[in-house]
């Protein structure tokens, strides 16, 4: 929960009823309307995965700029960040805006045109005391990811290096390469003085398979089971672009369009040892 990490994520849509109609039966997810900050007459819907004290994202209706689904950075001051990202080659999307006492956020495209959003911690004392319940939680209760739960997040890239200096100058993130990939070019993400990775970066420059040639940035749900997970959000109208496929460690991951075209990915870690 510190700047520079990605801690949330965001479905913007013109059809909330078909987000939660795709996403709560295939993933287990509930749902709650956040009344601090639906505004306008927009309604912002809050996401928790199956039995989760604290939600991980939001549905967002109205003028997202089009149906999108983007990861959210934390920011210890938007304004500034913005003029910052901006002069690293960053396109604004939507400025710096206020909600209320309950945040500042902003929305951007990164240089190979994949929309991230910035936010800042509201300023009101209700918001403050949640957001440090929310991190006490996380502190006492040795937090695991559930089933349902957004556990990583993966960028895709042909330009590794365009992409990996971009988000190191941004936010401070270092990538290590990842040696269980089985020779894929992969990356660890570590946040800002992150000990373990929260993400990973693929470099698919020299990949031929369909879908392979673009970027983008999307979220990654842990599920028990991927292949069942991903037959199941085919028949709810997705697409797989990419596998299931197994890496030589045994873990296990797909990458897939949603209904509305949106990309995410589901994954499930390596098997433990019966003696761990």
């Amino acid at each position: 929960m510190s700047p520079g990490q990605v801690v949330w994520f965001e479905i913007g849509t013109t059809d909330p009823d078909a987000v939660t109609g795709f996403y709560g039966p295939l993933l287990g997810w509930n749902f709650e309307v956040d009344p601090d900050s639906s505004v306008d007459g927009r309604t912002y819907t809050r996401i928790l995965a199956p039995g989760a004290a604290w939600p991980m994202g939001a549905i967002q209706q109205g003028d997202t700029g089009g149906e999108t689904l983007n990861l959210s950075v934390l920011s210890a001051d938007v304004h500034a960040d913005v003029d910052k990202l901006t002069a690293l080659g960053a396109k604004v999307i939507v400025p710096a805006t206020t909600v209320g006492e309950v945040t500042v956020f902003a929305r951007l495209a990164d240089p190979r045109g994949n929309i991230f959003s910035l936010f800042s911690r509201g300023g009101s004392e209700k918001l403050a005391e949640r957001a440090a319940a929310t991190e006490e939680h996380m502190q006492q209760a040795s937090y695991a990811p559930q089933p349902g739960a957004m556990a990583w997040f993966e960028i895709g890239t042909t330009d590794a290096r365009a992409t990996t200096d971009f988000y190191a100058a941004a936010f401070g993130w270092r990538f290590e390469k990842d040696e269980t990939a089985g020779g894929k070019p992969y990356f660890s993400i570590f946040g800002p003085s992150a000990e373990w990775p929260s993400g990973g970066l693929w470099d698919h420059s020299g990949d031929s398979t369909e879908g392979a040639g673009a970027d983008y940035v999307m979220p990654c749900f842990l599920v028990p089971d991927v292949a069942a997970t991903t037959t199941a959000a085919q028949q709810a109208g997705a697409r797989a672009e990419y596998g299931p496929e197994t890496t030589p460690d045994g873990l296990v991951y797909s990458r897939l369009l949603d209904p509305r075209g949106n990309r995410f990915g589901l994954f499930s870690p390596p098997a433990r040892p019966a003696d761990a």
